[in-house]
């Protein structure tokens, strides 16, 4: 691990009592955007049990996941990557984790639409995915804002119309997203 980020956190949603501080850690082949993602992910699906890049330790699932969370059986429920993830990934996932929702975090449309048309091709199974599409500007400018120490005031993140209003680093957002279904 090359960098740890950390942020503290304070929210305005009662349906979204977020922990005060998140720490994650940069691993040498990730991406800042990389990152960022992953602590968007967090907040976007914040709930009960939901871990960072937690080693599920079963053979069956050789993959360590960016975001899980597990049942009291400890099978995924939720699984969501963010920014890169193969297409071969993914069609795995689908077999692998089969209780489980499947969702990939991108920060721009193009990315999704690149992901969408990848998964056809493959034909990959219907109804199985789900993909959220960022806004590009609001992840570059928060890529700008990032450093060592972050502080994040959540106030709404809504799926009926996708939006997202925050305060990351003294910067306001009130963004929409965009969801796209595979």
């Amino acid at each position: 691990m090359s960098t740890k980020y950390s942020f503290r956190l304070q929210s305005r949603d009662h349906r979204r009592p977020l922990p005060d501080k998140v720490i994650i850690g940069q691993q040498d082949t990730e991406t800042v955007t990389h990152v960022l993602l992953k602590f968007l992910a967090y907040v976007i699906f914040f709930r009960e049990r939901l871990q960072l890049e937690t080693n599920l330790h079963q053979e069956s699932i050789p993959f360590v996941p960016d975001l899980v969370q597990l049942d009291y059986e400890l099978r995924p429920k939720l699984w969501v990557e963010c920014g890169e993830c193969t297409v071969n990934k993914l069609n795995k996932l689908a077999v692998k984790v089969p209780e489980a929702e499947i969702w990939v975090l991108k920060r721009s449309p193009e990315a999704v639409a690149q992901l969408l048309k990848a998964m056809a091709r493959e034909d990959l199974r219907r109804n199985r995915y789900r993909l959220i599409a960022l806004e590009p500007e609001m992840s570059d400018e928060m890529i700008a804002l990032l450093k060592p120490r972050n502080e994040m005031l959540w106030v709404a993140g809504d799926w009926e119309p996708p939006n997202l209003q925050f305060d990351f680093n003294g910067l306001w957002f009130d963004v929409p997203f965009t969801v796209h279904e595979f």
